[in-house]
């Protein structure tokens, strides 16, 4: 009980909308997640995996977060909306990590036995973010909404782009060749069409001087321009 009065805090610290700690009991989807999970672990460890699997189901079903009765969850764990999001079988997850909706602690597919990754505590990974395979994500760490992290990142670090690169640990900026632009990304179809356009473009006017070269021809000729067009 008195975790989950620290957790109920936690939300209120972390989201400006919740009024009150009943409010985020009530209706907040990432707190039923964890108290179901919290159930689903204990069975997992005591190896009733068939229960653990029928409570983590329902508990995707009602809440559309899925986390493995076998990961490892720390205290004071923050969902914020919470839709869409994955937790892995071997995952494991610090003190006062903040999650935004449709994160995955995955894995790769290649490795075996520790598959998940290692969150630190406070860390604050954004919505759409994939962390894949069984490295450490450092305490403090920044992952950016959408990053695709395939390797470990270090403590206090900010981690954007696909793949992910570290731009920046602590106050200081990391420097690397291509720099990461979250904002001003080029639209690939619209590249795409100015390429097509400039190629019409470069077309016409090779046909307009086409069209002159013959008519000027024809005019020294003596013959008539209209035929000559």
């Amino acid at each position: 009980m008195s975790r989950l009065i620290e957790t109920l805090g936690a939300y209120q610290a972390r989201d400006p909308a919740a009024r009150s700690k009943l409010e985020v009991f009530l209706l907040y989807p990432g707190v039923h997640a964890l108290i179901y999970h919290r159930f689903a672990n204990w069975c997992y460890r005591h190896s009733l995996r068939f229960l653990a699997r029928v409570v983590s189901q329902w508990s995707r079903f009602w809440t559309g977060i899925e986390i493995h009765p076998g990961a490892t969850i720390g205290r004071r764990f923050v969902i914020d909306h919470g839709m869409g999001i994955v937790i892995g079988e071997t995952a494991e997850v610090g003190d006062d990590v903040l999650l935004y909706q449709g994160v995955t602690l995955g894995g790769t597919g290649k490795d075996k036995g520790k598959r998940h990754p290692t969150i630190g505590n406070n860390v604050m990974i954004g919505s759409g973010a994939k962390i894949l395979g069984p490295f450490v994500v450092g305490d403090g760490a920044r992952i950016a909404s959408n990053a695709v992290v395939l390797s470990a990142v270090p403590e206090n670090a900010t981690a954007v782009g696909v793949p992910a690169r570290i731009v920046r640990i602590g106050d200081n900026k990391v420097d690397f060749a291509g720099e990461v632009d979250q904002i001003s990304i080029t639209d690939p179809i619209q590249k795409e069409m100015q390429a097509v356009l400039s190629r019409v473009e470069f077309l016409e006017k090779y046909l307009d001087k086409l069209v002159d070269e013959t008519i000027e021809i024809k005019e020294a000729k003596g013959e008539h321009t209209d035929e000559a067009v």
